[in-house]
């Protein structure tokens, strides 16, 4: 039996998976050896190269693939980087800082958590009197953009204070690399860690860290894992032409190296950011307009997804609203914030001004509980 699924052809409002490109898609039709030279030296290869470009100029840093989702690359960094001997500070305002509050626990990190609460940047005046009160802090970790709220934390604050105490730095990146501008080396970020299916536009199946390489060289025989041991992942690949120590997830690969190239035809992440700003700015307002208001302060947003809360209506429920709107051929996110009543919506991946227009169409059409 072939499962059709061409009646579901929606529009992911969600901040990846996503809307992908029809030639995203059509890159997977290709099966690829894992062994072959074509797909490892031609493709991988070429991939980790074009990583490392986008994020900074600099010789100084390489770059890893690593089978599963980003929350794989997360553990496999914290559990490859952290020696016995560190301490980690973790910075955490949502469900992806205390994911990896929740990782240092299992792996028996030795961690000092930092909670903002969920709609609060860090203070990083606070922040510089935790490591002044302990100087066993020898790294620090922190969510870029933080998707439960759509919050953008203040990368450029907490990477100077980061540099300012010597302090070896991880960026979860998840949600915004390749889709906000960044120079990895200028900020002095160690490890930046992102996903094929966020802001580059491919498609689920890895994830990759940027590092820095005399950072990464410090590792071996760090990691708390045999499958995700970065360190190991990193030689296989620089001693083996791109070769994975695991079955590579192939068709995910000929994806990310297509949405790589649809990226540069763009016009870059600067272009890219342009595109996410502008539907961003445009999904408030529209939202606004109809009665919606945002969780956040305006200067908090990033450009990647936005949460609203839910309107106070008894007759007002998520479940329903939700199915109306995908009938129309929009997905959108329920809320992840634990204090409030909200949904999110997202505005990355293969989404223009107009379809932002459509969905404001749609959300206007499915507002039952005005009625």
């Amino acid at each position: 039996m072939v499962i059709d699924m061409s009646d579901h052809n929606y529009l992911l409002l969600t901040p990846g998976p996503l809307t992908t490109s029809k030639t995203v898609k059509q890159a997977m039709l290709f099966d690829s050896c894992t062994w072959d030279e074509d797909y490892n030296l031609g493709v991988v290869q070429s991939i980790r190269q074009k990583l490392v470009a986008l994020a900074t100029p600099s010789s100084g840093y390489t770059s890893v693939l690593l089978q599963g989702s980003g929350s794989f690359a997360v553990e496999g960094v914290l559990g490859t980087v952290i020696g016995p001997q560190d301490k980690l500070l973790i910075i955490d305002n949502g469900a992806y800082g205390a994911r990896m509050v929740e990782m240092a626990r299992l792996m028996d990190i030795d961690h000092h958590a930092f909670h903002c609460g969920e709609v609060n940047e860090p203070d990083t005046l606070a922040l510089e009197e935790v490591l002044k009160n302990d100087a066993r802090i020898s790294h620090i970790a922190m969510v870029h953009c933080e998707t439960t709220t759509g919050m953008l934390n203040p990368l450029h604050k907490v990477a100077g204070l980061a540099a300012r105490n010597g302090k070896t730095f991880i960026v979860d990146a998840m949600s915004s690399f390749g889709g906000i501008p960044l120079d990895v080396d200028a900020l002095g970020i160690d490890f930046l860690i992102s996903s094929a299916n966020k802001c580059i536009q491919g498609v689920p199946g890895f994830a990759f860290v940027i590092a820095r390489r005399c950072e990464l060289e410090k590792c071996a025989g760090r990691s708390r894992s045999l499958s995700l041991d970065l360190y190991a992942q990193w030689r296989c690949m620089e001693e083996h032409a791109g070769k994975w120590r695991f079955t590579s997830p192939t068709h995910t690969v000929l994806a990310f190296a297509q949405a790589l190239h649809e990226l540069e035809q763009e016009g870059g992440i600067a272009a890219r950011h342009r595109r996410y700003q502008t539907n961003q700015r445009r999904l408030v307002a529209g939202m606004r307009a109809l009665g919606f208001t945002p969780l956040l302060d305006e200067a908090l947003h990033s450009p990647i997804i936005t949460a609203f809360y839910s309107p106070e209506a008894q007759t007002y429920r998520f479940a329903e609203f939700y199915q109306r709107l995908k009938q129309q051929g929009f997905v959108i996110y329920p809320g992840k914030v634990s204090q409030n009543d909200c949904f999110r919506i997202g505005n990355i991946g293969e989404i223009y001004p107009q379809d932002i227009e459509r969905l404001l169409d749609a959300v206007g059409q499915s507002m039952y509980w005005n009625r």
